[in-house]
């Protein structure tokens, strides 16, 4: 209290923090009735609170999860097209005749997908 004037802490978060605290608080709000019949009720509204932002993150990684899959998708098919086009551009530069050939060919093109 200063001056006799009571100021709520939340009023000294930057604007973006109380959006988002009032945010979570309406999410929590879901809670309520649980909340309002525990011994102490702001304790028991802050783990309501992290309930939510739980939810949030297992729905982050579970997209996450699929975006991943498509990416290592994209990368395999990428690897594939790149292996493809090395070794065409090998042939048209050797011109193997021969199954010794190319298989010297496939040899080097495995060399190089390690780059």
């Amino acid at each position: 209290m200063l001056f006799g004037e009571e100021k709520d802490w939340k009023e000294l978060l930057s604007e973006d923090a109380q959006a988002e605290l009032a945010e979570l608080i309406e999410k929590a709000k879901k809670h309520r009735a649980a909340y309002m019949q525990a011994d102490d009720v702001k304790v028991a509204q802050l783990w309501s609170a992290l309930t939510e932002i739980l939810k949030d993150i297992k729905k982050i990684n579970e997209r996450l999860t699929k975006i991943e899959g498509f990416a290592k998708g994209f990368n395999e098919i990428g690897e594939v097209a790149k292996r493809e086009a090395i070794k065409e551009r090998l042939a048209d530069v050797f011109k193997p005749k021969t199954s010794k050939e190319r298989e010297h060919v496939d040899k080097i093109v495995e060399s190089l997908m390690e780059f």
